[in-house]
């Protein structure tokens, strides 16, 4: 697995303190939403070239380990 640690960043001044990709202003959620939205990698990349294959990969990483952190809490 892609150590996303590396490539996605958390600045506090910079979109709200989302997390964003190299510090650029393209969030983890922008990302996801685009593949969500049917887009493939190809045509993000085409639409940001300042994005990598690995930036989107990092942003699937994160997601999924956050994911995997998630605790669902009954009453």
């Amino acid at each position: 697995m892609l150590d996303y640690k590396e490539i996605i960043t958390l600045e506090p001044g910079k979109r709200s303190g989302k997390a964003c990709i190299r510090g650029l202003r393209i969030t983890v959620y922008d990302v996801l939403s685009y593949l969500a939205a049917g887009m493939t990698h190809e045509e993000i990349l085409a639409d940001f070239p300042s994005l990598t294959n690995d930036d989107i990969l990092a942003s699937l990483a994160y997601v999924a380990e956050r994911e995997r952190h998630t605790v669902i809490v009954r009453s």
